[in-house]
This record gives structure tokens, C-alpha cells and sequence, in this order.
């Protein structure tokens, strides 16, 4: 199951709720590219799929397709600020490597 810190669900629902139309959810993905194999990817989704697994997080709910939970499996998402800039921080205790500049990951 992949999780979501306090922080990041405010910060999702502080962006979504400047969406117009309104979406139903934030879908959080792992696809393949970069470096080292894969990429996580986020995006407001209005539809979601009966075969995705569906999490809600104090009313915001997070859309998974089976494909990316095996790879999101134990996942905590965090939204961090720093002088380096603020993001989604995704924690990973499956990965085996990631690439130079952190945007990709092999597992």
C-alpha cells in the first residue's frame, strides 16, 4: 500500500482544489523511462478504472493501477520545502538504485 504524509494530502488538496474542473482524485503511477528504469508520475484524474486500487487520505483520494502497486508497494509520499525548492519527496524502501540526478529508479 503507498501512503501519504499530512503534508503532501494538504498540499494535493490545496492544488486540486484550484483545478477547474474539479478532479476526483490525484492518480499516482511508476512508468518506465530515465536512467535507471522507471519514473513516478502524478496526475489529477477525473475517471478512474475498476481495476484501480483506490485510497483516500482525509477525503483526498489517491488512485493506483495494479501495473504501479507492485511497484509502490510500502511508498510514503511527502511534500517537502527546502532552500533547494519544494516537491513530492516519494520514499522507497524497494529500490535498489536511482539514478545521478533522482528522477529515475530501478527496483
Amino acid at each position: 500500500m503507498v501512503t501519504l504524509t499530512p503534508v503532501a494530502v494538504e498540499k494535493v488538496k490545496e492544488i486540486l482544489n484550484q483545478q477547474n474542473p474539479l478532479p476526483n482524485g490525484l492518480r499516482v503511477a511508476v512508468v518506465g523511462g530515465g536512467c535507471s528504469g522507471f519514473t513516478y508520475h502524478m496526475a489529477f484524474e477525473t475517471n478512474s478504472s475498476e481495476s484501480d486500487n483506490v485510497y483516500e487520505f482525509n477525503g483526498l483520494k489517491l488512485l493506483v493501477d495494479q501495473m504501479s502497486e507492485m511497484y509502490l508497494d510500502g511508498v510514503e509520499i511527502d511534500y517537502v520545502e527546502s532552500l533547494e525548492g519544494a516537491g513530492f519527496k516519494f520514499n522507497n524502501p524497494n529500490v535498489r538504485s536511482t539514478c545521478g540526478c533522482g528522477s529515475s529508479f530501478s527496483v
